[in-house]
C-alpha cells in the first residue's frame, strides 16, 4: 500500500508488489511513499508489532518533517516495531495505546489547549 497524489487528493493505493523485508503489506513501503510527495503536514504512528517493519520508514518520515509517535512497551502486545523505531531515533513521542488518539488530536489541532483534548486511562 502506498500513498499517492491523485489530483488534489492523497489516496491509498493497494498494489501487488513483492514483499519488502518479508512483509506484504509493508509499513516501510507505506511510510516511504509519503516522503516522495510534496511536503504535507504529516503525523505517523507505529503501533505494536513483531520485527522492525516501519522503523526505517518512520525515521525517514521524521527526517522529512513529520510528527512521529510510537506505542510504549507496557501497552504493546509485541514491542518489536516500536522498539526498533525508538532505537533508531525515529520517534518524537512515545505513548501508551490509550493516549495515542489524544496526542494525534493535539498535534492535528495545535491551537487547542491540552485541557481541551480528551485522554483515556
Amino acid at each position: 500500500m502506498r500513498v499517492i497524489r491523485l489530483g488534489e487528493r492523497l489516496v491509498a493505493r493497494i498494489e501487488d508488489s513483492p514483499p519488502v523485508n518479508r512483509h506484504k503489506p509493508s509499513v516501510d513501503v507505506l511510510f516511504d511513499s509519503i516522503t516522495l510527495l510534496p511536503k504535507t503536514p504529516t503525523i505517523a504512528a507505529l503501533l505494536t508489532g513483531m520485527g522492525a517493519d516501519g522503523a526505517q520508514g518512520l525515521v525517514k518520515l521524521k527526517q522529512w518533517g513529520a510528527r512521529t509517535i510510537a506505542q510504549d512497551e507496557n501497552s504493546c502486545v509485541v514491542f518489536g516495531m516500536p522498539k526498533e523505531a525508538i532505537r533508531l531515533d525515529g520517534v518524537e513521542k512515545i505513548c501508551a495505546l490509550g493516549e495515542i488518539a489524544a496526542q494525534l488530536v493535539l498535534w492535528s489541532h495545535p491551537k487547542r489547549s491540552k485541557s481541551a483534548v480528551l485522554t483515556t486511562s
